[in-house]
């Protein structure tokens, strides 16, 4: 299929089945990355992307979920008083 994409998953199973050797989905990332593979974009947008809708949830729902960039203060409960 023209769809089908190679994920780390995928090339973690084709190691395991090729080799019988086990490595997580981070370390195939890894693994890969040291050979220089590198992450790929797709060489055109998906064509059910819909820029008018994703303008308007990048300027509400996005305002509304994204942090402030600040670090939320330490709550008195989590200071323990040391004896």
């Amino acid at each position: 299929m023209d769809d089908q994409v190679w994920t780390a998953a995928r090339v973690r199973t084709l190691i395991g089945r090729t080799f019988h050797i086990s490595y997580s989905v981070c370390g195939v990332t890894r693994l890969l990355h040291r050979m220089g593979y590198s992450v790929q974009m797709p060489a055109r947008p998906a064509t059910e992307r819909d820029e008018d809708a994703i303008t308007a949830w990048r300027e509400a729902t996005w305002q509304e979920v994204k942090s402030s960039g600040r670090r939320p203060a330490r709550s008195a409960a989590s200071r323990r008083k040391r004896a």
